[in-house]
């Protein structure tokens, strides 16, 4: 598994930190590291504001215009501008002058262009943002295919919704949450692996089309659920499982060399302080 390395700060009580300013040229990850940065949207959400109409681009800032409520509006707001912060330090730009693209789709027979976004003209970085409630998380990789996930915890995820929700996986997933013995651990652990299946299908380039049966993933590693003898996660593929918040899951997925054994990335793990 990848190693999972924290700055050099201690984290702050509440597990939001530590923080540090925006990353540099010289800090970018190299072949077979990933960068992760978690960004607190409320405490960002007023510099994010500020710097919108001169950081986002044209098409960000019409999708945010659209939306009506003005908590998605603050957190689509704040997320995209911490990715554009985080890529612009990485690469000596100005954050406004980033260009997205789109990659290949990455399901079967598809050469539609809506797989992985990306930098375009820049294939030696590659990223990934999801956010969930408070919190924004973007992964960058020394340029191997990345995803990232992050989902708030749930207490409606329960009984019933929680015995469907798990009825999605793969069936090794399912009969490892169901050897669990309390409902409390099976709703961690689903929400474990749903982080984990989410931040690969978005590395394959699927997305959720991808698959979610389809793929075995696993259960993070803290919970010690062993994995049935004829499952194995995907070849060239590490997983780490992200020290998120508290009522908060996240993970990583990160494309390897298959063929060497060393191969698992080094991941940080850092929180960003914008503005």
């Amino acid at each position: 598994m990848p190693l999972i390395r924290p700055a050099d700060d201690p984290p702050l009580s509440d597990g939001w930190g530590p923080l540090a300013a925006p990353p540099r040229p010289e800090d970018r990850p190299g072949p077979g590291e990933v960068a992760v940065w978690l960004l607190r949207i409320p405490p960002s959400a007023a510099a994010a504001a500020a710097l919108a109409d001169r950081t986002l681009d044209a098409g960000e800032r019409e999708r945010a215009a659209g939306m009506r409520h003005e908590t998605a509006r603050e957190r689509y707001v704040t997320s995209h501008v911490g990715l554009r912060t985080v890529l612009g330090g990485y690469l000596g730009t100005d954050p406004a002058d980033i260009e997205f693209t789109r990659e290949t789709c990455g399901m079967p027979d598809c050469d539609k262009p809506h797989g992985r976004p990306a930098v375009a003209g820049e294939s030696t970085l590659a990223f990934s943002l999801s956010h969930a409630g408070d919190a924004a998380l973007c992964a960058v990789s020394g340029g191997a295919p990345v995803g990232a996930d992050i989902e708030e915890r749930s207490p409606r995820r329960t009984g019933a919704r929680l015995d469907g929700l798990i009825g999605q996986l793969h069936p090794g997933e399912r009969a490892a949450i169901a050897a669990l013995p309390e409902e409390e651990l099976r709703e961690r652990a689903f929400m474990s692996c749903w982080v984990r299946k989410e931040a690969y299908l978005k590395g394959i380039g699927t997305g959720l089309p991808g698959g979610l049966r389809t793929h075995y993933v696993g259960l993070a590693d803290q919970l010690d659920a062993p994995a049935p003898a004829d499952a194995s996660t995907p070849p060239g593929w590490a997983f780490a499982d992200l020290p998120a918040p508290p009522g908060y899951h996240a993970a990583v997925a990160v494309r390897t060399d298959p063929d060497r054994a060393d191969a698992a990335p080094a991941v940080t793990f850092t929180g960003l302080r914008l503005g």
